[in-house]
């Protein structure tokens, strides 16, 4: 179908406003992958996140071993009561009550509770290593979305240049067949059909430009930005082809992945835990020491109370029965204990079969990168001579326009070989604990 002059106006002022917006008439900043990649680490909010759960596990520890030390408080008590009465009923430090104003400090000292401080404590460093560990993986996953949403990039302007260069061409071939055609050397149907390739160049043209605009999105948010963001990126290095042993990777992975070190940390954490509440059952000895000054005091005649005072005693706290309390916790510590281990062997599973499928994918984008280079060399030459044969008289246009979306095709299936090996190497090194 021929496009009219006034829809070709409108289609290039329409292609011309998405330029603008994809690439604004200043020139945009250059970024690197090495700077993307720092940029998303101190920006991006999964990171953050990640930090501020590593700060609060390291204050956990703090929490657990403050019964190392001794707790003392400041106490003011005010009372009235009726003289020469006594308490009947309720808890209350005297029995005899009577006004009085008195302060004091309270001293309380944690002797030994049978070892579950320290456990507690060491699950607390346990936790905090493994919120370490987590940080890692998620610096991990963020630095894979940056170079998933950079490759995404580069892939889609290449796109663009193939469509620009798609639309030009079918263009200069529509042009001339026109031009065949007033002077009755070539049928209207040729020029139909040449106006129809041109169209599909053009929509394609627009699709690939669309397409860079969602890349740039997908960048933008791998960035860790709530802005639309514009850069000239820089082309990467093709990085060397996979490595040749599948075992070797899958054992480094099992070595480097901090998913499955933050779990090992956790199953430690879990069964430290599990030691301390199985310690609950055990007695517990503290210090207990008051001391203080009472200025003011109503008792009656020949009863004194000396206005200062101070005491120290030694308590024992011996669980005996506690509706099966204890139990129950120490039981439920074990399970998570369980648990844990479980979640290991499910997470080298995993890592095993993400680094296998990772190497597969990668071994295939390699490849790729040779067939479509040799595709595009064949596309090349088919359509040289499919044009030859049609200036000769030789073939159809219908012939031509195959030929040169054949070529379209292989252009496009060389680029995404490129960048999609790029991806796929990175899945890789991510997969093995190695993408930094």
């Amino acid at each position: 179908m021929r496009l009219k002059p006034n829809n070709r106006a409108f289609f290039l002022a329409a292609v011309a406003a998405l330029s603008v917006a994809v690439a604004p008439g200043q020139t945009p900043p250059r970024l690197t992958l090495q700077e993307a990649d720092a940029m998303a680490l101190k920006n991006h909010p999964q990171v953050q996140a990640a930090q501020n759960e590593l700060n609060a596990a390291a204050e956990q520890i703090i929490i657990n071993r403050a019964p190392y030390y001794p707790t003392v408080s400041g106490e003011i008590t005010g009372s009235q009561g009726n003289n020469l009465s006594r308490l009947g009923a309720g808890d209350i430090s005297a029995s005899r009550l009577f006004n009085r104003f008195g302060q004091g400090a309270v001293f309380n000292q944690l002797i030994t509770d049978s070892g579950r401080t320290p456990s507690l404590v060491a699950s607390a460093r346990l936790q905090s290593r493994a919120a370490e560990q987590n940080l890692s993986a998620t610096r991990y996953d963020v630095i894979l979305a940056v170079h998933r949403a950079y490759f995404g990039v580069l892939q889609a302007q290449a796109v663009v240049k193939v469509a620009q260069q798609t639309v030009a061409a079918r263009q200069l071939l529509a042009d001339q067949v026109s031009e065949l055609a007033k002077n009755n050397l070539k049928s209207q149907l040729d020029v139909s059909e040449a106006e129809v390739t041109v169209s599909q160049a053009k929509l394609m043209l627009l699709d690939a430009q669309e397409a860079v605009t969602a890349a740039y999105a997908e960048l933008a948010r791998a960035l860790g930005s709530d802005q639309a963001v514009n850069y000239q990126l820089a082309e990467e290095q093709l990085p060397p082809g996979p490595p040749s042993n599948l075992d070797d990777l899958v054992a480094q992975a099992m070595r480097n992945r901090p998913e499955l070190a933050s779990l090992e940390y956790s199953r430690q954490s879990a069964q430290k835990f599990y030691e301390a509440e199985r310690d609950l059952k055990r007695p517990t000895v503290s210090l207990v020491a008051v001391g203080g000054f009472i200025p003011f005091i109503n008792t009656p005649a020949g009863a004194p109370i000396p206005k200062e005072y101070e005491a120290v005693a030694a308590n024992v706290n011996i669980p005996v029965f506690n509706g099966h309390l204890f139990s129950a916790r120490e039981e439920a510590a074990r399970q998570r204990a369980l648990e844990a281990e479980q979640r290991i062997r499910d997470q080298q599973e995993r890592i095993s079969r993400d680094v296998r499928v990772a190497y597969s994918s990668a071994v295939a984008a390699f490849q790729r990168i040779d067939v479509t280079a040799q595709f595009l060399r064949q596309a090349a030459l088919a359509l040289d001579l499919a044009q030859g044969r049609y200036n000769l008289g030789l073939s159809s246009i219908v012939e031509l326009t195959q030929a040169q979306l054949n070529l379209t095709e292989a252009e496009i299936e060389n680029v995404g070989a490129k960048y999609g090996y790029q991806t796929q190497y990175a899945a890789l090194q991510y997969a093995i604990g190695a993408l930094h």
